[in-house]
């Protein structure tokens, strides 16, 4: 369990390290379709390739980023009878959602999309709008996003099976989201009496 826990640990690592990165393409997204709608309004001019990089750069950031959503345990779920659950038998849920849903899931998506993506490659796809880009890059991100899905799915099930035979730590500890919401409120209030303390003073 030891090789496969450290597997788990440099998955963890590289789509951690992806995520964070591919963060900064929103910013740069906002930047372009800023600066491309000052340009349109003020000089009457535009590029689709502009638009299209918007959508590319929108595309990566969430392709890219999916592994990292899921390694941190915050795609989206409902919670309402998960949470009724002891944390044994949440575990139980997770593991068998991760070996039923998710990795048939990504598996059957990443068999379909290769030959189409592969198709695009070839023939060196272009965009069919006046002055757009190149269309096969963004479709390879597809391809890339479900890849790197498909190895956190893995990382999240070597994961789990240690928390529950007790090998780690649960490194994503349920908490409903009356909880958060509960502690969140309680951290506000906390540092409103601080500030209000140092006011007074």
């Amino acid at each position: 369990m030891g090789g496969l826990l450290a597997l788990s640990r440099a998955i963890d690592r590289i789509n951690e390290t992806v995520g964070k990165s591919v963060a900064w393409l929103i910013l740069v997204a906002i930047l372009i379709s800023a600066s491309n709608a000052i340009i349109r309004k003020t000089l009457n001019t535009s590029s689709n390739a502009w638009l299209e990089l918007q959508w590319y750069l929108f595309g990566a950031a969430f392709l890219l980023a999916s592994a990292y959503t899921l390694k941190q345990n915050e795609h989206i779920r409902i919670d309402i009878v998960y949470g009724l659950f002891s944390r044994r038998v949440q575990h139980w849920i997770d593991l068998l959602g991760h070996l039923l849903f998710l990795m048939p899931l990504v598996t059957l998506m990443m068999w379909l999309l290769y030959p189409y993506v592969m198709m695009s490659v070839r023939s060196g796809e272009i965009s069919n709008n006046a002055g757009g880009l190149v269309i096969w890059p963004a479709k390879m991100l597809l391809l890339i996003g479900f890849g790197q899905l498909w190895v956190q799915g893995i990382s999240e099930i070597i994961k789990k099976v240690a928390v529950m035979r007790g090998l780690i730590d649960d490194p994503a500890p349920f908490v409903s989201h009356h909880d958060a919401a509960s502690v969140e409120a309680e951290e506000i209030l906390s540092a409103m009496d601080t500030k209000t303390g140092e006011e007074r003073k």
